[in-house]
């Protein structure tokens, strides 16, 4: 079967009704991942916050068949190792040591969003593996040291190690909804001390005075979209560093894909003092950002984790990932979920040193998760 295949730099190229449709039969039994979808690359792309100018250069790889789109795969020129949340410096500083050039490389991932998702997005196995040898193609073809897909899906990690790439394990720690009816139901089910400690975070904010209020994307109004941007900003800040996103991306996100929006916002005496930012779709919420301009203690927990806890049990949501790293979402109710990605390196004598450092990196990340496992928050 004949296949034509391009790199395209803007999804313009291809277009929002072919792009989205080719994510709806990824998984054609659940609604498709947000941060795949048209609306959200799209913003990342013409905000500028993810684009060439900021070490994000797209690079997509599509595959038409009788004029349809059958293969795409999200890919970036990545000139830093910012924002990928699977962290590769110490490989860079050997390169550069060496007096090897590291970057730019190849990178398959959704900027700033350690999501697990499909990266080799197919209609069927044959475009599948039509992308997967257009991929090694590319890359040998490029000159680049490396290529890096981070969190595909667990069905898409043995086609990438047979194709020839490296995997890596990483942990994340994801809430599963048993059916509970409410909030109360869920901390009954936790250990007494973890329920006790909940209990008492949620205390402290309701003594403090603030109020918090539940967003729908589709009733954020553009002073939300504002006062939410300050409060990130203000997170970045506080670590001495630059937000990945601007306003632009928020607006646009807010316009575009209403639906998959809740904002959380805190008041205290009639004024607005932090704000998270969850994306969901109808089985999932994925916990992304939070900030506040006023520090009040637990305030964090109550509008990152527990405000969207309620949102899933009133909304049946199955599933809410917390995002990258935090060990101390166990005592919330999260639980250790093993993450991948794959890496394939041109260098040959750095690929065999990289394939052993990841030999004993996985036996510490098994034994890491037997650890936490045993921690479980939940009543024996």
């Amino acid at each position: 079967m004949d296949y034509r295949m391009g790199v395209i730099s803007s999804l313009d190229e291809v277009g929002q009704q072919a792009w989205d449709q080719l994510l709806a039969k990824q998984e054609p039994e659940r609604e498709p991942n947000p941060f795949l979808s048209y609306a959200f690359l799209h913003a990342l792309h013409e905000s500028g916050s993810a684009c060439a100018d900021t070490g994000w250069q797209p690079q997509y790889l599509v595959l038409w068949r009788d004029d349809k789109l059958a293969a795409a795969m999200p890919l970036y020129v990545k000139a830093h190792s910012y924002g990928e949340y699977v962290f590769d410096w110490a490989w860079a500083d050997a390169y550069h040591r060496n007096g090897v050039e590291y970057y730019p490389k190849l990178l398959s991932a959704i900027p700033f969003t350690p999501v697990t998702g499909p990266r080799l997005m197919a209609t069927d196995d044959e475009a599948r593996q039509q992308l997967i040898a257009f991929l090694i193609e590319q890359q040998q073809a490029s000159g680049m040291s490396s290529t890096h897909i981070l969190f595909p899906p667990e069905d898409q990690v043995q086609q990438l190690e047979d194709a020839g790439f490296l995997l890596r394990s990483g942990i994340q720690f994801h809430w599963l909804n048993q059916g509970y009816q409410d909030f109360d139901t869920f901390l009954a089910t936790l250990e007494h001390k973890k329920r006790k400690n909940i209990r008492a975070e949620r205390r402290k904010v309701q003594e403090a005075g603030v109020m918090l209020r539940q967003v729908r994307g589709a009733d954020a109004t553009d002073a939300d979209w504002r006062f939410f941007h300050r409060c990130y900003s203000n997170t970045y800040a506080e670590h001495r560093s630059s937000p990945y996103l601007n306003l632009d991306f928020f607006r646009r996100i807010g316009a575009a894909m209403p639906q998959n929006i809740l904002l959380v916002i805190a008041e205290r005496n009639g004024e607005r003092i932090a704000a998270s930012l969850v994306i969901h779709n109808n089985h999932t919420l994925y916990g992304r950002y939070w900030g506040a301009i006023e520090h009040v203690p637990c305030l964090h927990f109550e509008a990152a984790y527990y405000q969207p806890l309620e949102f899933c049990i009133a909304n049946g949501i199955e599933t809410f990932e917390g995002g990258a790293q935090g060990e101390h979402k166990m005592a919330r109710g999260f639980l250790p979920v093993k993450t991948h990605s794959a890496h394939w390196l041109a260098h040959p004598a750095f690929s065999d040193a990289i394939e052993r450092f990841l030999q004993r990196e996985g036996g510490g990340i098994d034994s890491y998760m037997d650890e936490l496992n045993e921690r479980n928050p939940f009543k024996t």
